[in-house]
């Protein structure tokens, strides 16, 4: 049976809307802080492989949830840093994929990316007090048409917002710099207007879009994107309805942000590899606010 347009017109505005299935939950803890590694190693223990091989690797956790598909590691010493990224997977990404990567390529895993960008942190500026969140505090939409919505990422925003919250809270001289891949942009993008001062910039990253038409919208924070030739998301439509689509995209320069460049990133899951041109401008950002100066 084939579907008419205007039935899958209705379909694709409820799932964005998130009324033709139940919400998905977002994390029932409050945010973690230090104190909650020891908690998460346990948790990680309980669940077994490949989890509990994470902690004996000495591997540090804030949250983890396996039931809820959750997951927040830290990279580097968040307990002193100065400096801290908050890295945002994309549509598709479950915990399974947190290591090996969606259907196995290991460059979309977002443990990976997240050590690309610390490794780069750590090689321009190596004595300064720096930490990388990988967060996947939120269970990204699966697939195309549930992508289009909004509902995945507001509900995220509202985890992540705590999550600030927390860090402002406990590291208030900390620079935070929010890192969104394709749908975990809007997730960042929505988070960032609630946001504590510190955080200063928000990176876009093949983002589908920021939950915003223009740069302005978010005040306060610089924005910046990185969108390369090659990248399939130029093919994404720029529409915004409630609950459906998500607008201009960051990487089209009607949107005003700040670009980066893209130099050698071959498509979507490019950006963060190690030694590409973007992971370096990225950690420049962070170090700098100015993709062109490494310290």
């Amino acid at each position: 049976m084939s579907w008419k347009r205007p039935g899958r017109l209705a379909v694709t505005t409820l799932l964005g809307l998130g009324l033709l299935v139940p919400d998905q939950p977002v994390a029932t803890a409050a945010p973690g802080y230090v104190e909650a590694y020891p908690v998460s190693a346990a948790r990680m223990r309980e669940a077994g492989p490949p989890y509990a091989g994470w902690v004996a690797d000495g591997r540090r956790f804030l949250s983890f949830d396996p039931g809820g598909g959750l997951a927040v590691e830290v990279l580097g010493d968040l307990a002193t840093a100065e400096r801290i990224v908050v890295l945002v997977p994309g549509a598709g990404t479950r915990l399974s994929d947190f290591d090996r990567g969606l259907g196995g390529v290991a460059r979309r895993a977002p443990s990976r990316q997240g050590r690309a960008l610390y490794q780069e942190l750590r090689a321009a500026a190596p004595t300064a007090r720096i930490a990388v969140l990988v967060w996947l505090g939120y269970l990204p939409p699966d697939g195309v048409v549930a992508a289009a919505g909004t509902a995945p990422a507001r509900r995220g925003a509202v985890a992540l917002a705590a999550q600030l919250r927390m860090l402002a809270d406990r590291r208030p001289d900390a620079q935070v710099t929010l890192v969104g891949h394709s749908y975990g942009a809007v997730l960042a993008g929505l988070a960032a207007r609630k946001a504590p001062s510190n955080v200063t910039d928000v990176v876009a990253l093949g983002g589908v879009g920021l939950g915003a038409d223009r740069a302005t919208a978010l005040s306060g924070v610089r924005v910046w994107a990185a969108e390369a030739p090659g990248d399939w998301i130029h093919r994404v439509p720029a529409v915004r309805l409630p609950g459906l689509g998500h607008g201009v995209r960051p990487g089209d320069p009607a949107f005003g942000a700040r670009p980066l460049p893209t130099d050698g990133v071959a498509g979507h899951d490019d950006y963060l590899v190690e030694a590409s041109s973007t992971v370096r401008a990225v950690a420049s950002v962070v170090l700098a606010g100015d993709p062109g100066v490494a310290g």
